[in-house]
């Protein structure tokens, strides 16, 4: 196999690099499993990696105008999960005797999808910038959205539906910062006990509060581009020498 852009080959049947390199994963400091199974002094944890460069969101009058004690929630269940219809309309059609308002990214299907009066769809949404201005999401639990979650702060009900999702719907369970629900099997009584259970927890949502802001104040965008930045300047000085 042929170096890239200047790099060594890499040995047969090897696909990654094992020296003047680093490996960089994303997820959170207070989410890792590092105590149970360290990684070498190549790899680099970034505890978010949030972009910052989508639109600003405005939350539609529909939803931002909520009674006392109504909550705004999100809900995504990814571009792949958006595509199951049948799912969608179930979740949607278990939330809509809720008190709280639902932002809701309908995927790209969205035309097949109704939802109820007390929630707004898109088949895509910001979430970036949509994230901050909820008080819960409801996730599939893929990485992207459980770190973003995070990053911001928010608890999460959990519905995943393959690969890693199962992974972090289990770990946000067992760490208290979600719940976990059986996706093909919930009920609407479970999904929205899980969902006032959550609003109604203070103390967990101080403390998401507070692990958002150290995530956030850890800047992993900033990590990660030092950390390549090093690896490239190392790279040239092995390079003259």
């Amino acid at each position: 196999m042929g170096g890239g852009a200047g790099a060594a080959p890499l040995p047969y049947l090897e696909f990654m690099p094992r020296d003047n390199a680093a490996s960089l994963y994303v997820y959170p400091e207070e989410a890792d499993y590092v105590a149970d199974r360290p990684l070498g002094g190549s790899w680099h944890r970034i505890d978010s990696s949030v972009r910052r460069t989508e639109r600003a969101y405005v939350v539609p009058e529909a939803v931002a105008d909520r009674p006392p004690g109504s909550a705004l929630v999100y809900v995504s269940l990814g571009s792949l999960g958006g595509a199951d219809v049948q799912l969608m309309q179930r979740l949607v059609d278990a939330l809509a005797d809720s008190p709280h308002r639902f932002l809701v990214s309908l995927g790209p299907r969205a035309d097949e999808i109704a939802v109820a009066g007390n929630m707004v769809g898109a088949p895509t949404v910001p979430q970036t910038t949509v994230i901050p201005q909820v008080d819960l999401v409801i996730t599939h639990g893929g990485n992207n959205t459980t770190t973003e979650a995070l990053h911001f702060g928010k608890p999460m009900v959990l519905l995943p539906l393959f690969w890693d999702q199962h992974d972090n719907a289990q770990r946000m369970h067992e760490l208290g910062f979600g719940r976990r629900l059986a996706t093909d099997e919930f009920t609407p009584e479970e999904l929205n006990g899980a969902v006032e259970g959550l609003l109604a927890d203070p103390i967990l949502r101080q403390r998401m509060a507070q692990i958002g802001a150290g995530i956030r104040a850890r800047d992993g965008l900033t990590r990660a581009a030092d950390v390549i930045e090093r690896v490239g300047a190392e790279h040239r000085r092995s390079r003259r020498g």
